[in-house]
């Protein structure tokens, strides 16, 4: 069985159940596996010395929409707000195809790598012509990143009243049919799975009571996870009360939307109410507070969240409402929300990267990922903490206060995909030049 060790980090933050922080220890890695951790630790297997580096688990993308890495600063959604964004882009969108799929994914997996993601998921939820899941999961694995794509869908289109134009809804029955496709094909509940799936119709104004509910019923019956946006903005509140009734925490919870297999993106405008009704479900969160700031939607209240026990992960977004995909800035940017929120001792660079980590795993139910631990997988980011922005810093294991944005070697499953600041697997001058010349094909 193949061996690695990783040796004499300055500081291994290992986010297990202690969250114990060694230093100059090591790390031995036996197939997929971690072997052990402690110090002078020996294998006649490969060795990646650490010295002035700090170690930490992958980090965990729980909310992304990979396709939009094509679509980046588009002019006439830059300054808009959620439903006016969407609405300038959707057009767009209707112009992909299976290579674009394919190509952006490449594009904003690799971006996430080169940040220390180890495991994304990815909300994929319309289907021009001929584009299916499949294209972003062949994506995943070429790369090697750990994947939990989730086939959503839209299916209220304007002419009944929805936001998304009639071009890019389909059938429900459709949709449901092509959800139990992909789970059979390529879902793997199994430890370690390199690929899980879920299911995500896209939003409540972009599809039916309908096929929110069946949706949740055939999820339960595949043993698979739910996910979809909720409570993102004013509008979406203004939007759910007006159609529903209710607020949107109140609709999740009538539709079987609530419970540890579910976890819902942004969550801004929760009130205190919903916070206690997630917290006692256990239902997980994906805060995304980069797209949350580009699109004026406000500050999620991730604090009460944690206080009350909510699960709480980190996820980018789509590259067109955030206009990256960078998870480790993506952290910072929690850290620096909570503080301007409830003051600058309301959350520190550790606790934030236990959420970009080990939380980030717990809401994808993956217990497996997200600590660095014997028996745990081997996702593994190593940063240099010897680069210009950790220079003068007193403490380089609060990597979010003074730490390097990019990652120096990343592994995933025992296999290195990053090594010395490079995805290992990709050409990337030409997959950039590929994309950008799809990216160009899309203005005319």
């Amino acid at each position: 069985m193949t061996e690695i060790l990783i040796k004499n980090a300055e500081t291994i933050l290992t986010m297990d159940d202690t969250r114990r922080e060694l230093s100059g220890a090591d790390i031995l890695i036996r197939g997929g596996q971690i072997d052990q951790i402690g110090h002078g630790l020996q294998t006649t297997g490969e060795v990646h010395v650490a010295t002035g580096c700090v170690v930490t688990p992958g980090l965990v993308n729980t909310h992304h929409h990979l396709y939009q890495s094509l679509t980046r600063a588009v002019p006439g959604g830059q300054d808009a707000l959620l439903f006016g964004w969407l609405k300038t882009l959707y057009p767009i969108w209707s112009r992909f195809g299976p290579e674009e799929m394919f190509v952006s994914a490449q594009i904003g997996l690799a971006e996430l790598a080169l940040s220390g993601c180890t495991l994304s998921s990815d909300h994929l939820y319309l289907y021009p012509n001929g584009a299916r899941l499949d294209d972003t999961i062949a994506a995943a694995a070429e790369i090697g990143m750990r994947f939990h794509p989730t086939r959503g869908a839209m299916s209220i289109g304007e002419s009944d009243g929805g936001l998304p134009p009639d071009a890019l809804v389909e059938k429900e029955q459709a949709i449901l049919d092509d959800m139990i496709r992909v789970v059979d094909a390529f879902h793997d509940p199994s430890e370690g799975a390199m690929c899980r799936v879920g299911l995500a119709p896209c939003s409540p104004f972009s599809v039916s009571r309908d096929l929110m509910r069946n949706a949740a019923i055939l999820a339960r019956d595949k043993g698979v996870m739910l996910h979809t946006h909720l409570a993102e903005n004013d509008e979406d509140i203004a939007y759910s009360q007006a159609q529903f009734g209710c607020r949107p925490g109140q609709y999740a919870e009538e539709l079987g939307w609530t419970g540890p297999d579910v976890w819902h993106a942004h969550c801004v405008k929760l009130d205190e109410a919903e916070i206690d009704l997630f917290a006692r479900t256990q239902t997980g969160v994906a805060h995304c507070p980069c797209s949350n700031c580009r699109l004026g939607s406000g500050i999620a209240p991730v604090r009460a969240m944690r206080d009350h026990g909510v699960p709480v992960g980190l996820g980018v977004d789509g590259s067109a409402s955030n206009d990256s995909g960078n998870l480790i800035l993506e952290a910072r940017q929690a850290m620096l929300l909570q503080r301007v929120a409830n003051g600058a001792d309301a959350m520190s660079s550790r606790e934030v990267l236990e959420i970009a980590t080990r939380g980030g795993a717990d809401v994808l139910n993956r217990p497996d990922c997200g600590r660095l631990e014997p028996g745990k997988r081997a996702d593994i980011a190593i940063w240099d903490t010897s680069c210009i922005e950790s220079a003068g810093s007193w403490d380089p294991a609060a990597l979010l206060l003074a730490g390097p944005v990019k990652v120096k070697h990343l592994f995933v499953e025992g296999r290195q995909i990053v090594c010395d600041g490079h995805v290992t697997s990709l050409d990337m001058p030409r997959v950039i030049e590929r994309q950008n010349q799809l990216a160009r094909a899309l203005q005319v």
